[in-house]
């Protein structure tokens, strides 16, 4: 007979020092479910941490593209003057460049072509964080232009600047969008319009800032 293996008992089983002896079947199966029931918790607690830190990151990262930061507007100003001068060899006519009132800023520039039709765009922000578009085109005709004023009736004419400009007032409708109103003139082969959702004294600021610069 062989002589007995330290650790084991006489048919050879491991010993279990908790037990003094080998353990039985039964628990020996019921520590292999505790320890598969125990490596399930642990993963399950790894896999909740990666959820939370991605789940954070995820967070964070709209937080900074939709810019929640003290209430400022998250889209940076640009330089309008010298996008304009840019652009100007795309048009025949000459593109105004308004002097912007205190506290004005331009968010947005880029050529348009609606309807068969280029025109220069301009976004503004007034001082009360409304916008007003400086639209102008040189090909204007009549869809071009209800499709800029959203299908309005003109309305009345308002002088402002020594300029007479058509009164497009959409206010009322269900959803003005971002053509509450607007104003529109012409300018020898120019055709322009504001149109925004700014009030009235704000919409008069630019129409007079931009009948400084027409001919």
């Amino acid at each position: 007979m062989s002589p007995r293996e330290p650790g084991r008992d006489e048919q050879g089983r491991p010993i279990v020092a908790e037990l003094g002896r080998a353990e039985t079947p039964q628990e020996t199966a019921d520590r292999k479910a505790a320890a598969s029931a125990k490596r399930r918790t642990n993963q399950t607690a790894v896999n909740l941490g990666i959820a939370t830190v991605v789940s954070l990151l995820a967070a964070i990262a709209i937080v900074f593209t939709v810019g929640l930061v003290g209430g400022e507007s998250r889209i940076q100003p640009v330089d309008y003057r010298a996008e304009t001068a840019n652009a100007q060899s795309s048009f025949d006519g000459t593109l105004v460049v308004p002097e912007l009132p205190q506290g004005w800023w331009a968010n947005r520039v880029l050529i348009d072509r609606t309807a068969d039709v280029a025109s220069w765009r301009i976004g503004f922000v007034t001082p009360d964080e409304q916008y007003v578009a400086l639209i102008q085109t040189l090909e204007a005709n009549p869809s071009w232009l209800d499709g800029q004023v959203k299908g309005a009736s003109p309305g009345a004419t308002v002088s402002l600047g020594g300029v007479d400009w058509t009164i497009y007032d959409r206010r009322d409708a269900d959803d003005p969008g971002n053509v509450a109103y607007a104003l529109v003139t012409e300018s020898g082969a120019s055709t322009i319009v504001l149109a925004g959702t700014a009030d009235d004294a704000e919409f008069e600021e630019l129409a007079r800032a931009v009948a400084e610069e027409l001919p």
